[in-house]
């Protein structure tokens, strides 16, 4: 019974990408690779600039989603101090907040700080949405690590930020990777974000650029290039997904232990 409702579950989530990924080699005369190509050659459709600035919006915003959630939840799962759940409590509460509602408050404050219609300004806006998610993830990964480990590690003369990154960053390991998979399909995958904070067609990420696809012909919406588009940015998550499905479950087990 298990496995037929896994099974069914499985057809479920996959028939859409399958059939996005039919549709997207399916032309008027057969099968071939011509959407692919209108895809990358249409005047509105995805150039190398676009593809770049996925790569360089999801690279900053896994690195800095990894960065202050790796030292936020050592803090919270390692020491002890005033106003420690409290202020836990606060980083979780952001996720009550819907972030959409906030959008052109912060599309007004990265103008303040001059990172507006900027890779860098979208890239802090999606790490602070992952954050709260992110910190409770390593501070539980962190909480399951035996203490004895960390300890054994200050005896041998290490530091506390040396015990860190040689012992306690190597023990969670599944965690970061989970953290950085979700920060990664996130960013990839952000339409409404960059629709508000990003006005340059050159700073457009892919999604931007697949959306804003159009055929010159009365506006119509080319629907095998969207698909080709669909197909082509979903490639690289499911490689992803694959590769580090394993660390994926871990981190999880990880973060349900000690949750």
């Amino acid at each position: 019974m298990r496995r037929l409702t896994g099974a069914a579950l499985a057809i479920l989530f996959l028939f859409p990408l399958a059939w996005s990924a039919f549709a997207s080699v399916r032309t008027k005369s057969g099968f071939g690779l011509e959407n692919y190509a209108r895809l990358f050659t249409s005047d509105n459709g995805i150039h190398f600039q676009h593809v770049f600035n996925s790569v360089a919006v999801s690279a900053l915003t896994v690195g800095g989603t990894l960065l202050v959630s790796g030292l936020g939840g050592y803090a919270f799962g390692r020491f002890d101090f005033p106003g420690k759940n409290a202020l836990f409590l606060l980083t979780l509460a952001i996720l009550m907040v819907p972030y959409a509602t906030i959008l052109i408050a912060l599309y007004v404050l990265l103008g303040w700080i001059g990172l507006q219609d900027s890779i860098i300004g979208l890239s802090l806006v999606l790490i602070m949405f992952q954050l709260p998610f992110s910190v409770f993830m390593m501070r539980n990964s962190f909480e399951a690590v035996p203490k004895e480990l960390e300890e054994a590690a200050l005896l041998d003369g290490c530091g506390t930020f040396q015990a860190l990154v040689r012992v306690m960053l190597p023990a969670v390991k599944p965690g970061l990777i989970t953290v950085g998979l979700f920060a990664f399909l996130t960013s990839w995958s952000e339409f409404f974000a960059p629709l508000i904070l990003l006005n340059s067609t050159d700073k457009f990420t892919m999604m931007l650029a697949v959306v804003n696809m159009r055929t010159a012909t009365f506006g119509a919406i080319d629907y095998a290039a969207l698909e080709a588009g669909v197909t082509f940015m979903a490639v690289p998550c499911l490689v992803l997904f694959l590769i580090l499905q394993r660390s994926y479950v871990r981190g999880f087990m990880s973060g349900a232990l000690r949750g």
